[in-house]
């Protein structure tokens, strides 16, 4: 009886640094991201991209004034008359600067800065949200987001492993490795710390990992299911008559299965 609780403690340890070295966070980490206390937004500029949708104002042109455009596959939007514009990698201000150009062949308006545009739907930047949460998947990203907010909105599951969330800004160049850091949740909002409550980027990655039970429990699962599923399948052809008397597979000794 000792020999099988000291193997299942042994299993139990195994399994938890298993766990911790699956993380590769560093307290550092946290200094490339930006502080919601010392900025505005996390973005200086916001470059359109499909499908986001753009509104333009222009009285002086009833055409096209409150027209809305939702940026296609191509990275263009068109309005008759007028063609089409490049509007995907351009600001709201260079996509009217563009369309400005465009009226000016057809219409001679006095004056400057007659043509807005201006974002109505923001759709293509976003952030992550993954693992044990009721909510996960890409978040729209508006340049205000914070951890906090992230996680609230996506909701934590009884699986999840609030104290050692993992916070990862991705890196494109694989020379440079990928910034990550770790923040406990339950210290942040049982206790106001929020000193790790930083803004997110556009294609930050919040990992929720499970507990080391959770995961303790999922891997029996991942065992145990397929098996259980076996089994119901001979409950099932049993059921129908297959394995009954000496008529089915096997004869008599396998009717006794």
């Amino acid at each position: 009886m000792m020999c099988k609780k000291a193997t299942v403690t042994g299993i139990l340890v195994m399994i938890t640094v298993c766990l911790t070295g699956c993380f590769s966070s560093n307290p550092k980490d946290i200094e490339a991201f930006l502080q919601p206390y010392k900025v505005n937004v996390t973005a200086d500029k916001y470059a359109l991209q499909p499908p986001d949708e753009v509104e333009v104002h222009c009285v002086k042109v009833p055409e096209i004034h409150l027209q809305r455009q939702r940026i296609r596959p191509d990275g263009k939007i068109s309005f008759e008359g007028l063609g089409e514009v490049e509007a995907a990698g351009k600001t709201a201000a260079e996509v009217a600067n563009s369309l400005r150009t465009k009226v000016a062949e057809l219409y001679k308006l006095p004056g400057e800065n007659l043509i807005d545009i201006r974002i109505v739907v923001y759709r293509s930047k976003v952030y992550y949200v993954l693992g044990e949460v009721y909510v996960p998947g890409p978040k729209t990203y508006n340049g205000r987001d914070t951890v906090l907010s992230a996680i609230a909105e996506a909701q934590l599951n009884p699986m999840a492993w609030k104290e050692r969330i993992q916070i990862i800004r991705p890196s494109p160049d694989k020379n440079v490795r990928p910034q990550i850091f770790e923040v406990n949740f339950d210290r942040m909002a049982a206790h106001g710390d929020t000193s790790k409550n930083v803004m997110l980027h556009e294609g930050d990655v919040i990992f929720v990992p499970p507990t080391v039970l959770s995961a303790i429990a999922m891997k029996i699962e991942e065992v145990v299911r397929p098996i259980g599923r076996a089994f119901s399948a001979v409950y099932i052809v049993n059921a129908a008559g297959y394995g009954g008397g000496g008529g089915g597979y096997g004869g008599g000794g396998y009717g006794g299965y």
